[in-house]
């Protein structure tokens, strides 16, 4: 299965993620398909930045999103709902 999720990047206590398309069957921080943005917890607001339509149509094609994406994208509204 396809999934929209969150690879974590950055140092140790200092967290910034990629949002990613990958096979649910690979590491967290392993292969992904596509990058499709970026959230970045540690500044003040939050720094999030994705491509909608990428994301659109990876959803379109059957991607499931993660629960964490899934409250970032509505929090953010990022696929413009």
């Amino acid at each position: 299965m396809v999934k929209i999720r969150l690879r974590r990047m950055g140092a140790k206590k200092a967290p910034f993620y990629r949002v990613v398309v990958a096979d649910s069957r690979y590491p967290r921080d392993g292969r992904f398909i596509e990058e499709i943005g970026y959230y970045n917890p540690m500044v003040e607001p939050a720094d999030v930045k994705v491509d909608g339509e990428k994301a659109k149509k990876w959803i379109a094609n059957g991607a499931q999103m993660t629960d964490t994406v899934k409250s970032l994208f509505a929090r953010y509204n990022v696929l413009g709902e």
